[in-house]
């Protein structure tokens, strides 16, 4: 590291017959002239040792560090605390000189898989002597960290981040492995800050998409997994990857379930990153829908895989609350995919965007589903909020009834719940607009009970599903 004054401070690793020295680091402190002001050392003493041959193998050393954290997983504790709650196969065991105690001693180095009680994967470094096998001393490998970054659009913000050394990655433990890389340049990297801080809120900076794309994925895993507990998009621990800058002037973000992974464009001059919240969560949705119902994306069901992702997408920004993206129920309006600064969607009147309907009708499967799944959306506003003209977070709507009804809503909340269940449990891949009637009013009857069955059904005639 150098100072400004020009001092410069050498961390040194150090090896011993050609063996790593684990506690033989030192760092050397020179100043601008070139002089030594002082050294500090791990290990001061002279390194020796009786032997290089080490009396165990490689594999019976492995197989000693994996028996030692099983027997005592509570020593196998991360840096937060949390136990072992599963251990796994060791990693090769490399020969190592130990200078962490009194003496040097010849000893292997193992990394021990795991999962942590917490949830967030281990990787046990295990120190034991070559000779004896004794656990000489272990250490976790992974390291969760508390981050800030600044996105274009979810503004500044606290990330889960994994420490590696000095560096810190846009990859979370504590959500399946989730990480975001930059697809903008070879090799896709992941992201990396020496500071743990990342982006700065601008577009030319290519972190700051970054950090959009890293908090999208983790506000929508925990709407998942706080409110219904899923356990990520296909309920099985695993995260997944976001891959900003994708191609060139792409005005586009899509999910993409072969990879398990979100892309994200940067828009018309790559100048307008497409990764906002409630557009990302709508997407990453698609993947709970592929591995639940399995709607088919055409005709209504079509309609209604859409429906899905507009609905719990809107959720997951209604559970993020972000200052710099208050939630609502209109869909994408940060994108301004329009080009005049209208959203992509509404929730309570979807006529207002020219293209889609505002209720049920014979033929609606035959449009494209991204307008054919007005008639979800508008359902699911009007069981939330109820129909007539009001004001909701600072953002006015005014909600029309096929019937001309007068309906109150029963909150965001219990219609997500309903909408969810019928989804996960009576959706199938062709279920249709009446179809979905049946299913949610089976799941409010189930979750809630009549008066919540009531509203479901006065819903869907509202928007002339009968």
């Amino acid at each position: 590291m150098l100072d400004a004054d020009g001092d410069r401070h050498l961390r040194y690793e150090r090896t011993f017959a050609g063996l790593p020295v684990i506690g033989g680091d030192l760092v050397v402190h020179q100043r601008a002239d070139g002089s030594i002001s002082s050294v500090d050392r791990a290990f001061a003493g002279q390194l020796s040792l009786p032997s290089l041959v080490p009396a165990l193998s490689a594999e019976q050393a492995a197989a000693g560090a994996t028996g030692a954290v099983r027997a005592a997983p509570g020593a196998a504790a991360g840096p937060e605390g949390a136990a072992l709650a599963e251990v796994g196969a060791a990693g090769q065991a490399q020969l190592v000189v130990w200078a962490g105690g009194d003496a040097p001693r010849l000893a292997y180095r193992t990394a021990v898989a795991g999962v942590r009680t917490d949830g967030v994967p281990s990787s046990r470094r295990v120190i034991t002597d070559a000779g004896t096998g004794a656990v000489l001393a272990t250490d976790e490998g992974i390291r969760t960290a508390t981050g800030t970054g600044t996105g274009v659009h979810v503004g500044a913000v606290t990330l889960t981040t994994t420490q590696s050394g000095g560096t810190y990655l846009l990859k979370d433990a504590t959500r399946g492995n989730q990480s975001t890389v930059d697809a903008g340049v070879a090799g896709s990297p992941i992201f990396t800050s020496a500071t743990n801080v990342f982006g700065n809120g601008l577009q030319s900076n290519r972190q700051s998409a970054g950090v959009d794309a890293q908090f999208d994925a983790a506000a929508t895993w925990d709407y998942y997994k706080n409110t219904f507990g899923r356990n990520g998009i296909r309920n099985n621990g695993v995260g997944i990857t976001s891959r900003v800058h994708t191609g060139n002037n792409l005005l586009d973000l899509f999910w993409d379930d072969s990879c398990f992974c979100m892309s994200y464009g940067d828009g018309p001059g790559n100048a307008k990153p497409m990764t906002e919240l409630d557009a990302a969560a709508h997407e990453m949705t698609h993947g709970v829908t592929a591995a639940t119902a399995g709607l088919v994306y055409s005709g209504e069901a079509g309609g209604l895989d859409e429906a899905t992702s507009d609905i719990l997408g809107t959720m997951v920004e209604w559970s993020a609350d972000l200052p710099a993206d208050p939630p609502d129920y209109l869909i994408a309006e940060k994108l301004d995919l329009n080009n005049n600064g209208t959203p992509l969607r509404y929730m309570d009147k979807p006529s207002k965007d020219g293209y889609s309907r505002d209720y049920w009708y014979a033929g609606i499967g035959s449009q494209d589903p991204h307008y054919s799944s007005a008639v979800g959306n508008h359902f699911f506003y009007l069981l939330a909020e109820g129909s007539g003209l009001k004001t909701i977070n600072g953002v006015t709507y005014n909600s029309p009834t096929f019937d001309g009804s007068i309906l109150a809503g029963i909150g965001r909340t219990k219609a997500a719940a309903i909408w969810y269940r019928a989804l996960t449990v009576y959706m199938t891949s062709t279920t249709t607009y009446k179809g979905a009637r049946t299913a949610t009013l089976l799941a409010a009857t189930e979750l809630y009970g009549s008066p919540e069955a009531t509203a479901v059904a006065a819903a869907w005639k509202a928007v002339n599903v009968n």
